[in-house]
């Protein structure tokens, strides 16, 4: 067997050496949001029309914090809850219905 010399024996060994060691782990990213609805969520009771504005107003907080809609579209649907707000308090209760139902369907929701 033949020796080897210092300088290769060296690199071998600085070689091994960088094997050991550890890269630093990436900061921790923000937590997205959560997939799935809290065990304690509750749709609001409530009949006529003010009932349809409370749940739907509550699927949609519930959907933009668990990431099932984006802020845009949130927005927008919340306008189109408000516009049907207002009509229920003015007592059309039909007309505020058929705007939470359009506002369902127009954004992929079951009626």
């Amino acid at each position: 067997m033949r020796p080897v010399p210092l300088a290769a024996a060296l690199a071998l060994a600085l070689a091994a050496a960088g094997c050991n060691q550890t890269a630093q782990a990436p900061a921790p990213a923000a937590a997205p949001p959560s997939p799935v609805t809290p065990a304690g969520f509750r749709l609001p009771e409530g009949a006529g029309c003010s009932g349809d504005v409370a749940r739907f107003r509550a699927i949609q907080e519930n959907d933009l914090k668990t990431g099932h809609v984006n802020q845009k579209v949130y927005d927008q649907i919340r306008g189109e809850i408000a516009e049907a707000e207002a009509a229920c308090a003015a007592g059309r209760d039909a007309e505020a219905r058929g705007l939470i139902a359009a506002s369902r369907k127009r954004h992929g929701y079951p009626g």
